[in-house]
């Protein structure tokens, strides 16, 4: 198997740095495209055969290092209590938003054997599939990122509602926050024993905190995730985005691996976590939509403050944008492990 992705997880040395996107699979690829036409979003990731077909559309195409479960972070939600829908054009909806102490008592806790067994069974097919070519990188929600969609009833900019029960009821909001850390800790656990061979923890829209309220309101939820994936022995990839002031807290908070955005150069982001963690990213995904001489000279830089230093994983600094040309992510794979 190509364990460059694995290696460079543990700061080992690998014979070419290691390359995978996140929204690798989706819609910039002609082929999920086709799939979607025919079924929506949840019904690829509630039927394993969609799921497992979708996961493994970029690893046929791409020159990749790891492969990541098709799914979505929000599934948990709905054994939770907290149900909800995809609006074309639009994301999620949370049909009964979370925003008050009476709201966080009904929200409810869950077996990720029981409540999404569809996710496990996904993982046991494409470690089957996988097998001999490269590992299956599992994954989840952190607890802010979850808290926020619950509250704010879908995406938000400025997550007003959020921090309102953040800061006006803080034992609701812990609350809230610790029965996500339960759930997506037993959720990572039973991905791990699925077969997921790594799991990556997104705090997406983390970078609304400061650092002083990160530490106080998120940092111990989302450590209790990261934990139990460390016990398991896999790999643990902590990513977040508009997180800059936040690197520090992030590495304290846990990960063997932390993911940086484009928003800061890859070499201060490393400084900043410290030699004892590897680091992820962290190319402007806009540049795929652009002349091909400016996205190889920002891989180039990106490589370049890697240095050669064991430990870096190429990837994007967020997700493959739907209308990026695939010819382009094609050329990005193929360079990135020559440049």
């Amino acid at each position: 198997m190509n364990d460059r992705f694995l290696r460079a997880c543990r700061r080992e040395p690998v014979d070419a740095t290691p390359v995978w996107f996140m929204r690798q699979a989706g819609r910039y690829m002609a082929e999920y495209r086709e799939l979607r036409a025919r079924h929506t979003l949840l019904e690829i990731c509630r039927h394993p055969e969609l799921a497992v077909e979708v996961t493994l559309q970029p690893v046929n195409r791409l020159e990749i290092d790891a492969a990541i479960l098709f799914s979505d972070l929000l599934l948990p939600l709905e054994p939770m209590g907290v149900p909800f829908t995809f609006a074309k054009g639009e994301g999620p909806v949370i049909h009964e938003p979370v925003r008050s102490a009476a709201d966080v008592d009904r929200v409810r806790q869950f077996e990720a054997r029981d409540a999404l067994p569809h996710v496990l069974t996904t993982i046991r097919i494409l470690r089957r599939e996988l097998e001999g070519r490269v590992p299956l990188i599992g994954f989840a929600g952190a607890p802010f990122t979850l808290a926020s969609y619950a509250i704010e009833g879908g995406a938000s900019r400025s997550y007003a509602r959020t921090k309102a029960l953040m800061y006006g009821e803080p034992t609701a909001w812990h609350l809230l926050c610790d029965k996500f850390a339960a759930a997506i800790a037993d959720y990572v656990v039973a991905q791990v024993e699925a077969g997921a061979q790594a799991v990556q923890v997104f705090d997406s829209w983390i970078g609304a905190l400061g650092p002083a309220d990160y530490r106080e309101f998120a940092l111990p939820h989302t450590r209790r995730i990261l934990d139990a994936a460390a016990s398991t022995g896999v790999p643990v990839l902590h990513f977040g985005t508009g997180t800059a002031t936040l690197l520090e807290a992030m590495a304290e908070a846990g990960g063997d691996v932390i993911g940086v955005d484009w928003r800061i150069p890859l070499d201060e982001a490393w400084e900043r976590i410290g030699p004892d963690r590897a680091i992820q990213g962290n190319l402007d995904p806009t540049l795929l939509l652009g002349p091909i001489d400016r996205l190889l000279e920002g891989a180039s830089d990106v490589l370049r403050r890697a240095g050669n230093r064991p430990g870096h994983i190429f990837n994007l600094g967020h997700g493959i944008l739907p209308e990026t040309p695939v010819d382009k992510v094609e050329l990005l794979a193929h360079m990135a492990h020559r440049l």
